[in-house]
């Protein structure tokens, strides 16, 4: 069979925008392109700017991630400063990183690669009574009910009935690689309409302590979230004076309610649900392995964020597949995290083919590459808008997968019971979380972890409240004029997507550099000066595509990493104001 260039772009049920070209013989992929078609340019944005107003602008790096850079850019703000930040700031922050984490699992499960399981035009063939047997089976969800899968059942087949399936336009149904019974179907197409309805009830914990949602209010030194424990004043029936802006006992009531749901919904609907469609493709558990490296930065402290001991999940470097050796990271070392941008439309001062540490990072636009529309991408030249970030040269793989694997291998015994006893009801070794598939349960085993933890959290923060300890803002460092002529500092994260970190350089009170490594630049990035695939790529390699016409073989490998490409242009002018607003009625 003659070879053949399988073009998937836009890659859709992502964020931002992704092109895959995979090259295929004999219906084999034995090579692949990744590439970023949008530029991002908010570390050129940033540069002159006031570092407190940072964490503003980049959290607009993504709209669907949120807070995760927001995080990340008050941290690196705060270690360039050497700024300590009050417990109670700590521990709103890992409740609202732990509720992006769940929050933003269950959208990806659900709402963005179940469609690569699902068939959803077969839950029209399903029978409710036996969709409920096979849900009360799997847990004791309430919602269980041969009524309600009847109910779901009518409503999707008067709206595949009206010919226009919206969402679900353009699938592949009926694609043989679908495996999963019709009930099985209905009772996952089920569930997505109630994870819609769900994540807006975990929004209000990023309501209650940032103000709004998405892009939660943060700032440099602690968090803006004042607690008060008098009740406000009512004045015509609404609440004012004392205690009226900031959170009091109905907001933190609020936010129990919240861990309460997301708990619920982990253990009642998501786990269950991940346990059951894994179990009809197994076979994918043996698919789609990657680079065989992974890198976690390590999130959740339990006292500062530079106490790397007291991580709940940890940092370190896994190589090779190998469980048995956590190799350490350090984020300054200029001899260890380096971008590269051999096959990016970027250049370097030193030249394309050498790599740069952040501190010392560029953002120099270079395009080189075909004028739109086009037909194919030069992968031998530069072809992606994302850099190619390496550890010691390393192209290492980062995300949920990364983080459960060191977990597991640092011996957190937590992971291992829950890691092995999933692996049991599967029948499958430990090895099979090197896949596709295993990428996708490492998402729903880090959630019940992470979702089980913000308990803790939220009753550290009520024990420090019921002490008289309301502190959330530390001013020490706040003005300027405390601040040295230089500093540097990098901030780092476990975002939901994978290792994250902005790296930060302080000149006379502004930013005179500063640089974001995002989780989807480590797997989406391409091929470096010595030939390394990315992750994506590397992932790819060896699968086979039956169809070329319908590649959902490519979508189910590359959703297991859950990109999250550039998702907006980002314009202003020189001086900082902003050009274009488009507003639609």
């Amino acid at each position: 069979m003659a070879k053949q260039t399988v073009v998937v772009d836009p890659v859709t049920r992502i964020e931002g925008h992704l092109r895959i070209e995979a090259e295929v013989q004999d219906g084999v992929i034995t090579g692949a392109s990744s590439s970023g078609t949008m530029v991002r340019g908010l570390e050129i944005i940033l540069q002159g700017r006031d570092p407190r107003d940072a964490w503003a602008f980049a959290q607009r790096i993504c709209g669907v991630c949120t807070l995760v850079h927001g995080i990340a850019s008050v941290r690196a703000v705060e270690d360039a400063l050497h700024y300590p930040i009050p417990q109670n700031a700590q521990l709103i922050r890992n409740l609202m990183i732990a509720a992006q984490f769940v929050h933003d699992h269950v959208m990806h499960f659900y709402q963005l690669h179940a469609l690569d399981w699902v068939d959803v035009l077969s839950a029209l063939q399903a029978d409710p009574a036996k969709t409920a047997a096979l849900a009360q089976s799997l847990s004791d969800y309430p919602r269980s009910s041969p009524g309600y899968f009847a109910e779901v059942k009518d409503k999707f087949t008067r709206f595949a009935a009206s010919g226009q399936l919206g969402i679900f336009a353009n699938g592949y149904w009926g694609n043989p690689a679908y495996k999963l019974p019709p009930e099985a179907n209905l009772m996952a197409l089920a569930h997505y309409l109630d994870a819609l309805a769900w994540q807006r009830e975990v929004a209000k914990l990023h309501a209650v302590f940032g103000g709004k949602n998405p892009h939660p209010n943060f700032v440099v030194g602690g968090a803006p979230t004042a607690i008060s424990v008098s009740p406000a004043a009512l004045h015509n029936g609404v609440a004012a004076g004392v205690g009226a802006t900031a959170v009091n006992m109905t907001g933190l009531e609020i936010v129990q309610n919240v861990i309460r749901e997301i708990r619920r919904f982990v253990d009642q609907v998501y786990l269950p649900d991940t346990l059951a469609i894994a179990g009809f493709y197994k076979d994918w558990f043996r698919k789609g392995e990657g680079v065989g490296n992974f890198l976690t930065y390590g999130e959740f402290p339990s006292m500062g964020i530079n106490d790397l001991d007291g991580l709940m999940i940890p940092r370190g470097i896994l190589l090779n597949r190998d469980l048995s050796t956590v190799h350490p990271l350090e984020l300054r070392a200029p001899d260890q995290i380096q971008e590269f941008v051999a096959h990016s439309w970027y250049s370097y001062t030193v030249g394309k083919d050498q790599g740069l540490h952040p501190f010392a990072g560029q953002t120099h636009l270079d395009y080189t590459g075909p004028q739109p529309p086009y037909a194919h991408l030069d992968s031998a030249a530069s072809y992606s808008w994302i850099k190619s970030p390496r550890w010691k040269g390393k192209a290492m793989e980062v995300g949920p997968l990364a983080r459960m694997l060191v977990l597991y291998a640092s011996g957190n015994q937590e992971a291992r019971t829950l890691v092995d006893s999933s692996l049991r009801k599967l029948d499958l070794p430990v090895q099979a979380l090197f896949s596709t598939m295993g990428r996708t349960a490492a998402r729903t085993l880090e959630s019940k972890i992470i979702g089980d933890a913000m308990q803790g959290w939220y009753d550290q923060l009520m024990a420090n409240i019921r002490a008289g300890k309301l502190e959330t803002f530390n001013p020490a460092l706040w003005e300027p004029s405390s601040w040295p002529a230089e500093a540097r500092g990098v901030g780092f994260t476990e975002a939901p997507r994978g290792a994250l970190a902005h790296w930060v350089v302080i000149k006379d009170g502004l930013i005179d550099n500063y640089q974001a490594v995002v989780p989807s630049t480590w797997n989406a990035g391409p091929r470096d000066a010595a030939g390394q695939d990315g992750p994506y790529e590397a992932a790819l390699k060896g699968t086979k595509l039956p169809d070329p016409a319908q590649p959902l073989e490519i979508l189910r490998t590359i959703h297991s990493f859950d990109p999250c490409i550039a998702c907006a242009v980002h314009l202003v002018d020189p001086t900082g104001e902003e050009l274009l607003q488009v507003k639609i009625c």
